[in-house]
Order: structure tokens, then C-alpha cells, then sequence
């Protein structure tokens, strides 16, 4: 099942957990609620978490993981055939 968001993207369900964070390692620096244009990472509680549902709404495009130097993002490309489609034009 594909759901089109504004007309150039997208999503085929099936992605499941592709992004995780350790909190163990995690050392609020706040990088990733700045670098994600989606705004799907939040403070809780102290603690930096990614939004339930982040499947739906992220761009799949690993800014969060490239910027924790401390290494507490965890993140796989979705499954091959799930995920977002973005279309050209």
C-alpha cells in the first residue's frame, strides 16, 4: 500500500524500526532535534527520543546518524521495496 504525501513522495509500509538511539552513549548534545528537517527527534524526560511513528515522516536520509559523534543513533536503510519513494516532478 503507497501513501502520496504533497504529490512527490511517496511511503510503501513495511520499513519497521530502521532508527534507534542508546541512551547509554547519548550525550544530549541536541545535533539531531537541530539537523532533522522533519522535526521527529524530541527531549522526554531528559532524554533525546525519536517520535513514535518517525516511520511515516522520515526522509530516510541518515543526517541524524551523521551527526552523533557520540555514536548513540543507530540507523539502517529500510528494507529493500519499503520506504519512501521520491518522485521528480
Amino acid at each position: 500500500m503507497n501513501i502520496e504525501l504533497e504529490g512527490l513522495t511517496k511511503r510503501i509500509l513495511g520499513t519497521g524500526n530502521f532508527i534507534s538511539i542508546d541512551h547509554n552513549k547519548c550525550n544530549n548534545c541536541e545535533r539531531c532535534l537541530i539537523i532533522c528537517v522533519m522535526n521527529l527527534w524530541r527531549r522526554r524526560e531528559g532524554k533525546i527520543c525519536i517520535i513514535d511513528g518517525y516511520q511515516s515522516k522520515c526522509l530516510e536520509c541518515a543526517a541524524c546518524y551523521q551527526v552523533c559523534d557520540a555514536g548513540a543513533i543507530q540507523f539502517q536503510y529500510p528494507k529493500g521495496g519499503t520506504g519512501i519513494v521520491i518522485e521528480k516532478g
